[in-house]
């Protein structure tokens, strides 16, 4: 009998390359897939014969950690591996504690995906050695992440700005959308890199869902 396993992600070129990999393999079989932890719960209430759930962490609506912990709740029997592009601590740390049984990095060779899919349905504890080593410094020290949450003030033309270029928008296209210049917007987004201390779109964008200064 095949494993069944169900994939949240948001990001269809990310979702094809773990279909990929999955597909070496005549063990594995993909249920469905879901572009967030909303969608995840919602096919997990229509049919919640998986084995396996593979989880992004950044995703819209519900991100992949308040998904781990809902799933946990609700259907203590599915196994769940975080797969995703972030090793920050806070994200390991916390993804763990909602219930996770397994993380890894979505550059993951397939041998090594497909061996930690049954080592963690056998009941270990899928990682990657950097990330083990990484979760067992986490409980050694208990980090207090909600403590360190940044004083961040951007001004309400910042903010559009930021949300324009979370879509995706050049600085023309949100010079035109706001009836300023790309000149302009370019110094607005210089100003957002420094109040955030970050240094291109991806991480300000990051920062700011993570802040709740934006909508993810």
């Amino acid at each position: 009998m095949p494993i069944k396993l169900a994939i949240a992600e948001d990001n269809s070129f990310l979702l094809k390359a773990i279909m990929e990999k999955i597909s070496l393999f005549s063990d594995l079989e993909v249920k469905f897939c879901a572009t967030n932890g909303q969608e995840l719960l919602d096919r997990l209430e229509q049919d919640s014969n998986v084995h396996l759930i593979l989880m992004d962490i950044e995703m819209p609506k519900m991100n992949g950690i308040e998904a781990v912990e809902k799933v946990a709740q609700k259907y203590p029997q599915i196994k769940m591996i975080m797969l995703t592009v972030f090793d920050h601590d806070e994200h390991i740390f916390k993804a763990i504690q909602a219930g996770a049984h397994g993380y890894f990095l979505k550059e993951v060779d397939p041998p090594t995906l497909h061996q930690g899919i049954l080592d963690t349905l056998e009941g270990g504890a899928a990682m990657t050695p950097s990330i083990a080593m990484k979760a067992l410094k986490l409980l050694r020290n208990p980090p207090k992440f909600e403590e360190t949450k940044e004083e961040i003030n951007l001004t309400a033309r910042e903010i559009e700005i930021l949300e324009q270029t979370a879509k995706g928008l050049n600085y023309h296209q949100i010079g035109e959308n706001l009836f300023i210049s790309p000149k302009t917007v370019r110094k607005h987004i210089e100003n957002i890199y420094a109040k955030l201390q970050v240094h291109n779109k991806m991480e300000a964008v990051q920062k700011a869902v993570k802040n709740r200064i934006i909508e993810g």
